[in-house]
């Protein structure tokens, strides 16, 4: 039995890390197998590549920085993912494609047909079976950020302009595929997003062990 494979996504202060930690505990304690990544990164390649790209000095070219996303993503894929799906086990990543679509698309203003040649060729048939959005206003995520008070890296010192696109961008792709990209409102307490997610996974978890059934 092939296994399943989980996104999340959201812009910045959308509280992913928070309720991944969530999802994840959820899963296990369904007695589920969960293999956790994030993208860029997952794999030593890939976290030599996050580096260069949350922290390089220097510019960096909109296509550098989208060539340099797709090479981590293939290194993930390829090393971790694909793997873990036929073994069975649920793979859990913090960002995917929609991602690259969001910030390197709508941010960057990248050509979508351009990263459309990038995905087909770096996925093939690979596609996730949910992805869940986080959704939260601009100005929301950016207190959540400051109230953290982290050190920022590139994509957490664009500007507001850059950070609109993004999130426009998120909700253009789950407009597009609403079978897949389930929206969740996060901007309000932990324990109404936990919720919601709640049910998201819920149905999933159903419609998915019983088309395995069948």
């Amino acid at each position: 039995m092939t296994g399943f494979f989980i996104t999340v996504e959201g812009g910045d202060g959308a509280g992913k890390t928070t309720h991944l930690t969530f999802i994840y505990e959820w899963l296990r304690g369904r007695g589920m197998n969960v293999v956790r990544t994030r993208e860029p990164g997952g794999t030593d390649v890939g976290e030599s590549i996050r580096e260069l790209l949350l922290h390089a000095v220097g510019k960096m070219f909109d296509d550098t920085e989208l060539l340099l996303m797709f090479a981590a993503r293939m290194q993930n894929i390829e090393q971790l993912i694909k793997p873990a799906i036929a073994k069975g086990d649920c793979v859990l990543c913090d960002r995917f494609t929609d991602a690259s679509y969001a910030y390197q698309g709508g941010g960057r203003g990248i050509n979508m047909d351009r990263i459309a040649e990038l995905e087909q060729w770096v996925q093939g048939d690979l596609q996730p079976d949910l992805t869940i959005i986080l959704d939260v206003p601009i100005e929301t995520g950016m207190k959540r950020t400051q109230k953290r008070g982290e050190v920022s890296d590139r994509f957490e010192r664009e500007s507001m302009t850059f950070k609109k696109a993004v999130r426009q961008s998120y909700l253009d792709r789950a407009a597009c595929f609403p079978k897949r990209i389930q929206l969740i409102d996060a901007s309000g307490s932990i324990e109404s997003v936990e919720s919601n997610i709640e049910a998201v996974l819920s149905s999933f978890c159903e419609c998915w062990l019983s088309g395995k059934a069948t």
